[in-house]
């Protein structure tokens, strides 16, 4: 795969092409940007996944939740539906999406919509809802909306500085669209991280004067919730468990449990993919599934023994301050 990667270099400077000269159509006003009344957070990234924009989604949520009256956006990538679609208590996960499904279902006070046209959906959103405030869920590629304020994630293990362009890459946009954000998280950081590598980190990233970098890790929470309750992973010490996932970089959670001291047998699937009535079949023939928590959202009930661990983002102190202040200072 790396090779064939390599051998599609020529097709890789063609996009990049591509993308920067949309991108400066959109600068220099020659294809229109669109703003809102209704303030509007933008999280995104500039690669093909893996950076943990659903977590980060989800830490504004519990941020701003209290005190706001919140909408999520999203494109609803491989729903089964099509056009503006808000979810509601019938709405099933093939409607809108496994990401948009899951926040659904754990932040029932929070309005999830989905539509493929950011500016329809904003618009939607504003006549029937009136919302303090838009999360616009991967949303950085669609230039049509010009966000008020824009969260940009890079993973620390493949950070945007050093990635090259699709396909022999991994960058869906330019490098230098980064300037359009505000703050820039580096996701899924080591624990060990030190102020050194940090320092270095923001010197590679060259900042405007606008920008801050911020790091995040990600939190597992020490019990697994499924169809039988809640349990610690040492419940599981002494049998082999089947990990099943369909996201784009699950290597941190694979490594995760194989450190807690479980016996994993890995089976890796595409990012969103929908699992076929054959692999269901299959996976019933094992004694204990784990999951991330967006492929439970197609599993479960088609599954027994399926559990899945919740994570999270979380921040060293000072960048907790910094994003918490950010975000208090959306309303103002």
């Amino acid at each position: 795969m790396q090779l064939l990667r390599k051998l599609l270099f020529p097709i890789s400077l063609i996009y990049a092409l591509v993308v920067r000269i949309r991108n400066f159509c959109y600068d220099i006003d020659l294809f229109k940007s669109k703003t809102y009344t209704t303030p509007t957070v933008c999280i995104g990234n500039l690669s093909v996944g893996g950076t943990g924009k659903t977590p980060m989604v989800e830490f504004l949520i519990r941020t701003l939740q209290k005190d706001y009256k919140l909408a999520v956006l999203s494109r609803g990538y491989k729903r089964k539906t099509a056009g503006f679609m808000i979810a509601n208590a019938k709405t099933r996960v093939e409607a809108i999406g496994d990401e948009p499904y899951q926040i659904f279902k754990k932040f029932p006070r929070v309005s999830v919509a989905v539509d493929v046209d950011r500016r329809n959906g904003i618009e939607q959103l504003e006549k029937t809802l009136d919302p303090d405030i838009i999360i616009l869920d991967d949303a950085f590629q669609h230039r049509r909306v010009k966000p008020s304020h824009t969260i940009l994630l890079t993973a620390y293990d493949n950070m945007y500085v050093n990635d090259w362009y699709l396909p022999t890459g991994d960058l869906r946009d330019s490098k230098y669209a980064a300037n359009r954000a505000d703050l820039i998280v580096i996701t899924k950081c080591p624990r060990a991280i030190s102020e050194t590598e940090k320092r270095a980190i923001r010197e590679q990233m060259k900042l405007s004067e606008h920008q801050q970098v911020l790091f995040s890790f990600l939190e597992y929470d020490n019990k697994l919730q499924g169809t039988h309750g809640a349990y610690n992973l040492q419940s599981f010490e002494n049998e082999e468990i089947t990990l099943v996932t369909g996201i784009a970089n699950p290597k941190p959670l694979f490594d995760y449990l194989v450190a807690k001291g479980l016996r994993v047998l890995h089976l890796a699937y595409a990012d969103h993919h929908f699992f076929t009535e054959k692999e269901v079949q299959l996976f019933k023939t094992k004694e204990t599934i784990i999951t991330t928590e967006k492929d439970y959202m197609r599993l479960a009930g088609k599954v027994e023994n399926l559990y899945y661990l919740p994570i999270r983002h979380a921040f060293w102190a000072e960048d907790e301050a910094v994003i918490e202040a950010y975000l208090t200072g959306i309303m103002k």
